[in-house]
């Protein structure tokens, strides 16, 4: 029998698990992973998770799903989502965060400051780093407590 998501309890969403099993791919220490890296990952972590919650609010043209998606995935956003969360987040997560707001890149927001743009990559190295750690239920409640949900 299969279970919902309604009656899981407490138990963890271990998708990461299942893609490395399902694609047989490798276990690799997180920890090696640079800064951008985990900010590559965790960018589609949060794009889809965002994406996941407008297409679920109800059908609509793809022009305002994509408009209400950008609302949220942009770097001001996630700089704001950010600091409504920092609080919360572990020495730890804190930690990744500031490896990846601190990398260097070669590429830059259109339309973001460099602060911006720096937080929000922290923001999705932290995401990146807690999705490949299997951490994908504390992913969701640091999105929902920074999105007031």
């Amino acid at each position: 029998m299969e279970k919902s998501i309604d009656n899981l309890g407490p138990e963890k969403i271990e998708l990461i698990k299942y893609l490395k099993k399902e694609m047989n791919l490798p276990d690799t220490d997180i920890k090696s992973y640079s800064p951008l890296t985990l900010a590559f990952i965790g960018d589609g972590v949060y794009d889809l998770i965002i994406r996941t919650m407008i297409v679920e609010r109800g059908n609509a043209p793809v022009n305002k799903l994509h408009k209400s998606v950008s609302n949220l995935v942009k770097a001001p956003a996630q700089m704001e989502l950010f600091h409504k969360i920092e609080e919360k987040l572990t020495e730890d997560e804190l930690a990744v965060y500031k490896r990846g707001r601190n990398a260097k890149s070669f590429t830059s927001a259109k339309n973001a400051s460099m602060t911006e743009y720096r937080t929000a990559t922290g923001l999705e190295a932290l995401i990146g780093y807690l999705y490949l750690d299997n951490q994908l239920d504390r992913v969701v409640e640091l999105i929902k407590l920074g999105l007031n949900i």
